[in-house]
């Protein structure tokens, strides 16, 4: 909600024109790696502290299987519940991990849109997370830059128990509005879109969301006030969405940009 927020305005990449919008190539990859902080690549995985993680949970899953075993008077029963455990770790360290190190204490909603966001990396594109804007208290959740243009999400966790609805160009959920956050966003997302744009002698457009979770909606994605409210869940789907049609060395180029001109928060 790579870590791109770690990356060094100074560092050198090799040249990105010619790689396909959809596959990185291992050069990319291992150059990537680097920067990536805990989920760089093998060397990553492979050191002492995640080397003693991963013994933890394979023991923790182990000594489950075998009480599930001794239980059941059945070993296929206990491996069966045993690999179920191992994924149960995976699964859950997976939604609380933050590829940004010092983000400090993530919300859920954070987590969940990171989560996805690690899946467009593969595709291709850009991320950094925790971005401040300078000149004012606001933070970008998560830019994102690709073959679909630049998007700036802000990550929210509403009460599912309260609905969401549109009237008259505002938003509400339950009795409350929430359209001082709306303009936050789309705030946020105008300062990027300036900053980028003076940076680059170029104009460039930064499409403003909140991705949210909690509560239903009629929409995975609807235009309100300038700022798109997505369905949390279908962020990816929404990236996709984009009009644009970048080229990698505008990608690069944008995402060299936002580095430079919105400070990492943490």
């Amino acid at each position: 909600m790579e870590s791109a927020t770690s990356a060094k305005d100074g560092a050198k990449r090799p040249e990105a024109a010619s790689l396909s919008p959809f596959f990185v190539s291992a050069d990319k990859q291992s150059a990537e790696g680097s920067k990536n902080g805990p989920l760089g690549g093998y060397g990553d995985v492979l050191t002492p502290e995640a080397t003693r993680r991963w013994a933890v949970r394979g023991a923790m899953a182990l000594a489950a299987g075998l009480a599930a075993g001794l239980l059941t008077r059945d070993w296929q029963i206990g491996a069966t519940f045993a690999a179920a455990a191992l994924i149960g770790f995976i699964v859950y360290t997976a939604r609380r991990h933050s590829e940004v190190p010092r983000w400090r204490k993530p919300s859920m909603a954070q987590r969940r849109t990171e989560a996805q966001l690690r899946v467009m990396k593969r595709l291709g594109y850009r991320v950094l997370h925790a971005r401040a804007t300078p000149g004012g208290n606001g933070q970008i959740d998560h830019f994102i830059v690709g073959r679909r243009g630049a998007f700036a999400i802000d990550s929210e966790s509403w009460d599912k128990r309260l609905p969401l609805r549109n009237k008259l160009e505002s938003l509400y959920h339950g009795r409350f509005s929430k359209n001082e956050r709306i303009d936050e966003a789309l705030e946020e997302a105008r300062t990027a879109e300036q900053l980028i744009s003076e940076e680059l002698g170029r104009p460039v457009r930064v499409r403003a969301s909140l991705a949210i979770y909690g509560p239903g909606m009629p929409w995975d994605s609807h235009n309100l006030r300038g700022v798109d409210i997505i369905r949390g869940t279908k962020v990816r789907k929404w990236l996709r969405s984009g009009k644009s049609r970048l080229t990698e060395q505008e990608i690069e180029d944008i995402y060299r940009a936002a580095q430079k001109v919105l400070p990492a928060k943490y």
